[in-house]
């Protein structure tokens, strides 16, 4: 089986979609999702600095939106069997899924950022990757500090969240054996700190209509296969105060036979991931539009 993932936020960086805008129907396409969105996606994407598109109101549409235009653009999309994001990507998968409409799944993402933002701002948090060390060790102290276990990205890759100052703690002291990398982000997202954000998102989702997928759908949740739309979205929402279980879904890649995997722009994160927890499986990260050609022939490989 070849699948589709589709990156989270962080991924983004300053002037990244400018190589998308040469391709046909794109500038109409962002034009559209910007209104959906509520965010001017061809100026956050080509113009605007690391700080600007850093903003979680900003980061969460303009990933989607890249994603979801670098979907429509790749040759033989036909042939993936399957699909999966990473936390805000999600909202792209069930997108390319057939879950939710384009409109819906910007609408909604929109949504979530701004939500995500303002409860951000309720409180000083962050988040900070940790990697290598014993799990189990890691666990226990985030424990100790009171920080939550927030994206278990598999490959050695923890991302923790919570207070800044427990955060600065962990970094003064950290697990033996571990790094601890602080992100700049704006909040302590995928913990109980998200739990407006959470209820905010749920009234408008409940608002939209969901479809059966029409490919396999893995959900961050516990890494299984969603089989009714109205089930991943739900899980979609609970997300956003729940940690992200992508080792899992590598683990259900595995599983299924995955022999190939195309990430979407904007691409690295996942397939680097990949690289490490789903050794010999070929992927191809589709950063720009020169990249979709290989994407297309790892799709249409014997592999």
């Amino acid at each position: 089986m070849r699948i589709a993932v589709f990156p989270g936020q962080g991924s983004q960086s300053p002037g990244f979609l400018a190589p998308w805008l040469d391709v046909d129907g794109a500038r109409e396409r962002l034009a559209q999702y910007s209104e959906w969105s509520g965010i001017d996606l061809v100026a956050a994407g080509t113009e605007w600095d690391a700080d600007r598109i850093r903003d979680t109101q900003v980061a969460q549409p303009l990933i989607v939106a890249a994603s979801l235009l670098s979907w429509n653009a790749l040759p033989g999309r036909e042939r993936v069997g399957g699909v999966a994001g990473h936390s805000v990507g999600e909202f792209a998968a069930a997108a390319a899924a057939g879950i939710l409409s384009e409109q819906a799944a910007l609408s909604l993402v929109g949504i979530r950022g701004r939500a995500m933002a303002e409860a951000a701002a309720a409180a000083e948090t962050g988040m900070s990757a940790v990697i290598g060390g014993d799990e189990a060790s890691v666990l226990t102290r985030l424990a100790e500090l009171e920080l939550a276990p927030a994206n278990y990205n598999g490959g050695g890759q923890l991302v923790v969240a919570g207070a800044a100052e427990a955060l600065r703690a962990l970094a003064a002291e950290p697990v033996s054996g571990t790094r601890v990398i602080p992100l700049q982000v704006a909040g302590a997202f995928h913990t109980h700190y998200m739990a407006p954000a959470v209820e905010t998102l749920r009234a408008a989702a409940d608002e939209v209509a969901a479809s059966d997928p029409t490919v396999t759908v893995w959900s961050n949740s516990d890494g299984t296969a969603v089989e009714s739309g109205a089930a991943f979205v739900e899980l979609l929402v609970d997300q956003v105060a729940s940690p992200v279980r992508w080792d899992l879904c590598m683990s259900s890649f595995a599983e299924a036979g995955v022999d190939g995997l195309v990430e979407l722009s904007p691409a690295g994160t996942l397939t680097g991931l990949a690289k490490r927890a789903l050794r010999g499986v070929p992927a191809v990260a589709v950063k720009t539009p020169d990249d979709l050609d290989a994407a297309a022939a790892l799709l249409a490989a014997d592999v």
